[in-house]
């Protein structure tokens, strides 16, 4: 009968000392220079403050784009294999029309042979691949001259098909788009392609050029000085627009929906992700236990910054509103101290059951003993 009032002592312990060992993660809020945690990993704890966001604004970098980007200004347009023109010689119809008026423009076009030569009556076999129209036009005129006099001619462009523009990634149409007479924008192809906004990454989009990679983010370029609309696609440009599914920050803890969190742009706050996974949750969450991990590539070099929002205080939200989340980061709300209490409960009762079973098993071993 001895080993119940030592169980008993043992259970009264261990309530006394709930608060202690209730589960839960614990941080000093003045921890504020380089620590290092349980499992030897370096950290600082820093407070989320009005001072803290500004220094970050301070130190952030405007948006920008590739000065080479910028001063690229497309030449006049140069014919290439696979185009189709239209050559009009004034008061030549048997020129002009060969296949007759009644048909289609583009059934009278003229292709540029992949050789780049192009064939014209009287004119013969021409060199045609990197002339501007302009030069095209003078060239067969000369040489018309010998058999028509005084011709007049006139060329217009019926199909583009040797300069393109090629796209992949989250478009929502990814066909190559042509480089015609009228320039073609970044802005404009991104348009006309279309963006999946459920899966795409504007913030690093890939602009491709003569061996070179050119990331933008379209996102933060659309409120700067210049962006996607000052830039010149050219023949050969490759645009890629990255998906989002490897570009998350994680929510986890105390809210109503813990999930990771898709960027969608460079621009994502402290409330906005908390309020796309419900917000916090009112019965379990501790106000002062909202925390923002964000790790660093080599721990042993610098520390990873774990960033705290009291969010006991109503200006918390106006704080958190201004405070950007990183991709990679883990936002972690903590549990109130009666949420850790009744977790402790839930650990304990399964234990007091097997205590009370031992218990009233030694009880009838010594009453049968006695017997």
């Amino acid at each position: 009968m001895k080993f119940l009032p030592t169980l008993g002592l043992a259970g009264c312990c261990l309530l006394l000392h709930a608060c202690i060992l209730a589960p839960g993660q614990h941080m000093k809020t003045g921890e504020l220079n380089d620590k290092q945690s349980a499992t030897g990993s370096r950290y600082q704890l820093i407070p989320i403050t009005p001072k803290l966001i500004a220094m970050d604004r301070a130190s952030a970098t405007a948006p920008g784009i590739d000065p080479s980007l910028i001063a690229y200004r497309p030449d006049s347009y140069r014919i290439g294999p696979g185009d189709s023109l239209y050559i009009t010689v004034w008061e030549h119809p048997e020129l002009t029309s060969p296949a007759g008026s009644q048909q289609q423009t583009a059934a009278n076009g003229r292709l540029v042979r992949p050789d780049g030569t192009l064939f014209y009556p009287y004119v013969g076999l021409l060199h045609a691949s990197g002339l501007t129209v302009e030069e095209l036009r003078v060239a067969i005129t000369d040489r018309l001259t010998k058999y028509v006099e005084k011709p007049q001619v006139d060329i217009s462009i019926v199909s583009y098909a040797s300069q393109r523009v090629t796209l992949g990634g989250a478009f929502v149409k990814t066909d190559p788009q042509d480089i015609t007479v009228t320039p073609l924008t970044l802005a404009q192809a991104v348009g006309t392609a279309g963006v999946n906004a459920q899966l795409a990454d504007l913030s690093d989009v890939v602009l491709r050029r003569d061996g070179h990679e050119y990331h933008l983010d379209l996102d933060a370029l659309s409120h700067a000085p210049q962006g996607a609309q000052d830039v010149y696609l050219k023949g050969g440009d490759s645009v890629y627009l990255p998906y989002n599914d490897r570009h998350e920050a994680y929510v986890l803890g105390e809210v109503l929906r813990p999930q990771a969190i898709s960027f969608k742009t460079s621009d994502l706050s402290l409330t906005q992700a908390l309020g796309r996974s419900g917000g916090l949750n009112q019965v379990s969450s501790s106000g002062k236990s909202v925390y923002v991990i964000r790790g660093v590539e080599d721990m042993e070099k610098a520390p990873a910054s774990i960033y705290q929002l009291d969010n006991t205080s109503p200006s918390a939200y106006a704080v958190a509103a201004q405070f950007s989340v990183k991709p990679g980061d883990v936002i972690f709300v903590g549990p109130a101290g009666i949420t850790r209490w009744n977790r402790l409960l839930s650990q304990l009762l399964p234990l007091s059951g097997l205590i009370s079973n031992a218990a009233n098993t030694q009880y009838d071993l010594d009453r049968d003993s006695q017997l």
